[in-house]
């Protein structure tokens, strides 16, 4: 007999709760797209063109009206402008509402007066045009000059090529950023910012999650002053660095000197390479204690039968750790790495806070301020954007196809 079964999800019933559950997932896509997507397709975009700050407001002409003069030299003055330095604008019509009571003389070539709506066809406004239009007028009365002086807005309409919207692209940001020795040395600077920083984080958190994985008085307390660190404003424990290893004031300073260790003072966060080392380990001391969450939680759920069994065997501390607990935090290991890896990666207000970036201490992400704000080029800055988007989806694309493979995530 023929099996007539239809295949799954072709019923109508499996249609209607697809389009369902389609329906419940299209708000938290749209809100993705939005929040993520969006702006990610905008830096690409940007980042093959050489924009810079001025670039993000397109050219525009400008208009500014003002009364001149009295009695037979009386005039109208519209002083006409573009904004833009390099980008013309056309189509320029400038439009205003003469109030009742003052009469327009000759007017200039190509103004019209429809009743009291005057109408000036400008045309093309090289960049950097600036010139002022006068129209001849008389006034019946003072009231209609007073009502011009204070000022009836006209209006004035043009378009412009805006390079932000147009289809012309470059490679000029991407070869900028790579000429030179600078950008590997950022590079270089990152990636030992990153990985010494995530390991460093990793290790101590692993420690001391090993401290408070047995039950003792006060481990309540311990645990609440390991998540110091991370809980506090980072402004607030940045400063407090600062303050403390300063080479003026600072209290580390005058106990080396005092014990004898150094001569003078130690410049920590103003001298190469001592400066990159610091940042590292204050970014391992701040965020050990996500780690320290993570691998905690994961060691109080193995079985202790087997450390018990271990122990009867004769097994070390050391033994019961490397062959018994280590391979049950592999798996919590790898995706804090993932984590911690891309969000050192793309760290920048400790950095910032810090140094500012430099003595050495210039990462990917405050090149990326540095180009944007500092030296006003937002297509660099967005092309630099771009390289840190795609180390990190090298590095995702390397970790889920041969680490979590052999972690069997």
């Amino acid at each position: 007999m023929t099996d007539i079964t239809p295949p799954t999800g072709t019923t109508p019933l499996a249609r209607r709760e697809a389009r369902l559950a389609w329906g419940l997932l299209a708000p938290t896509l749209i809100s993705v797209a939005l929040v993520v997507i969006l702006p990610l397709l905008a830096i690409f975009w940007i980042s093959f063109k050489p924009i810079g700050l001025s670039d993000l407001r397109p050219a525009a002409p400008v208009v500014r009206e003002s009364l001149r003069g009295s009695g037979d030299d009386l005039r109208i003055e519209y002083r006409v402008r573009n904004s833009s330095q390099d980008t013309e604008v056309t189509g320029v019509v400038l439009t205003d509402v003469i109030p009742e009571g003052l009469v327009l003389g000759d007017l200039p070539e190509g103004c019209a007066l429809d009743g009291a709506a005057l109408r000036c066809e400008i045309g093309t406004l090289e960049p950097g045009y600036n010139e002022r239009l006068n129209i001849p007028a008389t006034a019946a009365d003072a009231d209609a000059i007073e009502t011009v002086a204070e000022g009836s807005e006209p209006g004035i309409t043009g378009s412009s090529d805006s390079i932000l919207t147009n289809f012309e692209f470059s490679f000029e940001n991407f070869a900028r950023i790579f000429d030179g020795d600078e950008f590997w040395g950022v590079l270089g600077v990152t990636l030992f910012y990153t990985i010494v920083g995530t390991v460093g984080a990793l290790t101590v958190g692993l420690f001391a999650a090993l401290l408070l994985d047995k039950s003792f008085k006060g481990q309540g307390i311990l645990r609440g002053l390991y998540l110091f660190p991370y809980v506090a404003p980072v402004i607030a424990v940045a400063f407090s660095w600062l303050i403390l290893f300063d080479p003026f004031s600072g209290s580390a300073n005058a106990l080396l000197v005092q014990m004898g260790v150094t001569e003078g003072a130690i410049n920590f966060f103003g001298e190469k390479p001592l400066a990159l080392i610091m940042v590292t380990v204050f970014e391992i001391w701040r965020y050990f204690p996500l780690s320290f969450l993570f691998i905690l939680a994961r060691m109080q759920s193995i079985d202790t039968d087997m450390y018990e069994a271990a122990d009867m065997d004769g097994a070390s501390p050391f033994q019961q750790f490397w062959y018994l607990s280590l391979p049950q935090l592999l798996g919590i290991l790898s995706v804090l790495f993932l984590l911690r890896f891309i969000w050192t990666f793309n760290k920048f207000d400790d950095i910032f806070l810090l140094t500012g970036g430099n003595a050495g201490t210039r990462t990917l992400t405050v090149n990326v301020y540095e180009q944007a704000f500092a030296v006003s080029n937002i297509g660099a800055g967005a092309a630099v954007a771009v390289v840190i988007f795609c180390c990190l989806l090298l590095f995702s694309v390397f970790f889920f196809k041969f680490v979590s493979r052999e972690e069997g995530l």
